[in-house]
């Protein structure tokens, strides 16, 4: 006849073995859930399509950590000069609009509030657009070049690239507010590079930009002045990718591996770097390209060590500890 303790103890370790198929279970359920939402396609409202990625390993690598959903699911822009939020993604005509909350709005008038410059990183594949304009309010004129652009161009060609033009459209016709302005001086000027717009900065009050956007309608009266930052960027194409995304291939994700960033194509079963129907091809775990997915895979992995090193304890007859976790018998 078995004894008590050895009954309770066989007891004990069904019950633990029970308990551990059902964490593994739970945990490949999560696993195969995080695949599903490896690549979120929307933030804020706004669709997060190739060549960019709010999640690590998704997109391509040229615009890697360039785009951040915020815990308030706010898209911002990412760089050097500051996190700023992103209104709209054009993807027919590639670009991104963005606000800099520093910059003169109409709200402020003539009370001008400390600003910042707006930077890129020159190693991306971004780029300030042509159609953005920059009006500067109150420069110093003993430091800055203040003249109507077409007449001081015409007597001083060689200047005339550094001149803010005072007889700039815009500034004679603020967008939503002409009459904002009651004191307060304004020139437009395009600064070629960011240590110019410092430059401009330090002898002028404030700035703001103007896009002019395109309404798609008849020539000549096609675009109308708005506040915001219009960034230009590159759509990388690839026959990889496009195979990738194809539905009759099995409508994957383009991504790449976070370690390499070498192409990846994400899909349900796992990831390839060729197609999701491929046949040849062996799908790796999901969890090798986000950092989300592989923190959920890193989970199981040491949940699964942790469990073969659990019944291998089992089967020793080893006596069962107090339900008291410790850095040796923790599970998660």
């Amino acid at each position: 006849m078995a004894s008590p303790f050895s009954i309770k103890s066989f007891s004990s370790a069904n019950n633990s073995t029970f308990f551990l198929v059902l964490v593994l279970i739970s945990l490949c359920l999560k696993l195969a859930e995080a695949q599903a939402k490896l690549c979120r396609t929307s933030c804020g409202g706004i669709p997060i399509n190739y060549p960019f990625g709010i999640d690590d390993g998704c997109g391509s690598p040229y615009y890697r950590h360039i785009l951040v959903c915020s815990n308030s699911g706010q898209l911002e822009l990412r760089t050097p000069s500051g996190r700023y939020p992103v209104t709209n993604i054009s993807y027919a005509d590639p670009h991104i609009l963005v606000k800099d909350p520093f910059m003169w709005n109409c709200q402020d008038r003539d009370n001008f509030r400390p600003t910042r410059p707006f930077s890129l990183d020159t190693s991306t594949h971004l780029r300030l657009s042509s159609q953005n304009d920059y009006l500067f309010f109150n420069c110093s004129e003993y430091d800055v070049i203040i003249q109507p652009k077409p007449m001081f161009c015409e007597r001083f060609p060689e200047q005339c690239d550094s001149t803010c033009d005072s007889a700039s459209y815009l500034c004679r016709h603020l967008p939503e507010c002409a009459y904002a302005l009651s004191q307060s001086s304004c020139c437009s000027y395009y600064p070629k590079a960011t240590e110019s717009l410092r430059m401009m900065l330090k002898y002028c009050k404030t700035y703001t930009s103007v896009y002019w956007r395109n309404l798609g309608i008849t020539p000549g009266y096609n675009q109308i002045p708005e506040y915001g930052i219009r960034v230009d960027y590159e759509i990388p194409v690839t026959i990889r990718c496009l195979k990738c995304e194809d539905n009759v291939k099995g409508g994957g994700t383009c991504g790449f591996d976070t370690e390499s960033q070498n192409f990846l194509c994400l899909c349900k079963k796992g990831n390839v770097t060729t197609y999701c129907q491929d046949q040849n091809a062996q799908h790796n775990r999901p969890g090798a390209v986000a950092g989300t997915v592989t923190a959920v895979s890193v989970a199981g992995a040491f949940g699964i060590g942790a469990g073969v090193w659990y019944l291998k304890k089992l089967r020793a007859k080893a006596p069962v500890t107090h339900g008291v976790q410790s850095n040796e018998n923790r599970l998660f």
